[in-house]
């Protein structure tokens, strides 16, 4: 692929990018000022009535009252009715600019007609299951081979979570080896092994509540962008017994917000070679957004194995999977299979649906060019963001990997992990993750649905009109951000 069809026109320099989040998380916080911030409560209560009383029934046979992480929104989830382009609608009828895009997987924008319309036909004439083999499982695994360049063979599963877990236990089939590293403050899924050093680095099992002591016996984090202490570890296992495999996300741990120098997974895949360790991609969110051949065909580094989520299924349920090469991924077992295979399944796993989903969707991404233009989007957006920070005065941070955008308005994650004064460093994680949520509300009230308040995706239906609409809509929060005394 040329640079043109990556999403990423310019690789960022991150030190200037950690030097402004340092900065950010040494100073107090800066709110919204307070009678602002009241009126952006009011808007949820005056608009989303519907969604407000809805959400309070859900409570009565949901936990916490939503299914998924993300609509975990403060001050309640608002319930959306319609998703369309770059936009989604609440039940109360109200319209909002969609930078969460389903997570990240509708690089094409929200509820693509032509994808839905392949969706509808198939559903008419097959269902969207039957449990048996179906020829678009064929069709969307060719494309997949034919564009990731280390995916030799490819195998559906049901999320990036079973992706990872099939991975994980595929490395250790093939090396023999126990060990996993990973980054400190990665998530790749919420299986046992991996709830580990989430979110920010060196938390190592605060988040392992219910998960018994030995399920993370064999999972290690070494700090991002930290290669020495990557080898150090790698040298150390050979006395354990050696590791089976590093994993990362190739632009940094939680889809780059903590962004990694480039020549980083170059230097990481020579010393898994050099201690015999499989090199395991989590392109999750990278594949297919940064470009057609991922992120690991824009940095030129083949992984042995990756991982794949939602975008194998067009933002469509049932989406995940695994690819790698052949002399790896043949050791997955197939059916009642016997012999040295480790087990995967899923019923649901490629079911036509998906399939079909998946496989239009990266199509029409190759045919539009989908990736380069919501980089472009993204780009734009972030060059503005950057401007109205400066306008303000605020020491807010935004950059982004192409379509991936960061606002940093918290630095909740990056606090630093003192365990010598944990409840202090606990408390000041809880206020930042507060400030978090009072920014994603006020986002929320005037009109752009984002990840948290802190990450955007951009999508092709992100035309100029719309990123500088959504400037507009992001300037009238900024202008109510009080400086702290």
């Amino acid at each position: 692929m040329s640079e043109s069809e990556f999403s990423i026109t310019e690789y960022h320099d991150i030190k200037p990018i950690y030097q402004k989040l340092s900065k950010l998380v040494a100073q107090p916080l800066w709110h919204v000022e307070e009678e602002a911030m009241k009126g952006y409560l009011q808007y949820f209560d005056e608009h989303c009535a519907q969604s407000k009383k809805m959400t309070a029934e859900a409570c009565k046979y949901i936990p916490g009252g939503v299914q998924h992480n993300l609509a975990f929104n403060y001050p309640f989830p608002v319930a959306f009715s319609k998703a369309e382009g770059a936009y989604l609608y609440d039940i109360d009828g109200n319209k909002y600019i969609d930078f969460l895009q389903a997570g990240g997987p509708t690089v094409l924008g929200s509820n693509y007609e032509y994808v839905r319309k392949k969706c509808v036909e198939l559903i008419e004439t097959c269902g969207p299951s039957t449990g048996l083999f179906h020829e678009y499982e064929l069709k969307l695994a060719e494309v997949i081979c034919k564009h990731i360049p280390s995916v030799d063979m490819f195998r559906m599963l049901g999320s990036g979570t079973e992706g990872v877990m099939a991975a994980l236990r595929l490395a250790r089939l093939v090396t023999g080896k126990d060990k996993i590293i990973k980054m400190g403050g990665a998530y790749h899924g919420w299986s046992d092994q991996m709830v580990y050093s989430l979110r920010i680095p060196g938390t190592w099992r605060f988040d392992a509540k219910g998960i018994p002591m030995g399920m993370t016996m064999h999972t290690q984090s070494v700090p991002p962008n930290d290669i020495n202490a990557l080898e150090m570890r790698l040298i150390a296992n050979k006395v354990l017994g050696g590791t089976a495999a590093v994993i990362l996300e190739p632009l940094g741990p939680e889809s780059g917000t903590y962004p990694l120098y480039k020549e980083y997974t170059k230097q990481v895949r020579e010393l898994c070679d050099k201690h015999g360790a499989l090199l395991i991609f989590d392109e999750v969110v990278t594949a297919f957004r940064v470009g057609m051949s991922g992120a690991q065909g824009y940095l030129g580094v083949t992984p042995d194995l990756t991982i794949f989520g939602k975008v194998v299924a067009g933002g469509y349920p049932s989406a995940g999977g695994i690819g790698g090469k052949k002399e790896y991924m043949e050791g997955l077992a197939a059916g009642l299979q016997g012999g040295k295979k480790v087990k995967v399944g899923g019923t649901m796993a490629a079911n036509p649906l998906s399939c079909c989903a998946g496989y239009h969707t990266l199509m029409e991404i190759e045919r539009t060019d989908a990736c380069a233009k919501a980089g472009r989007a993204g780009d734009r957006i972030t060059k503005g963001l950057n401007e109205l920070i400066d306008k303000y005065a605020l020491p807010y941070i935004a950059y982004n990997q192409g379509s991936i955008c960061h606002l940093e308005t918290a630095g909740t994650l990056f606090v630093k992990i003192n365990f010598l004064n944990i409840k202090n460093v606990l408390k000041e994680i809880d206020q930042r993750k507060k400030l978090m949520e009072e920014m994603g509300a006020a986002f929320m009230a005037e009109g752009i649905v984002t990840l948290a308040g802190s990450r955007l995706y951009t999508s092709m239906a992100d035309t100029d009109e719309v990123v500088d609409e959504a400037l507009n809509k992001f300037e009238r929060v900024f202008k109510n951000i009080k400086k702290p005394k």
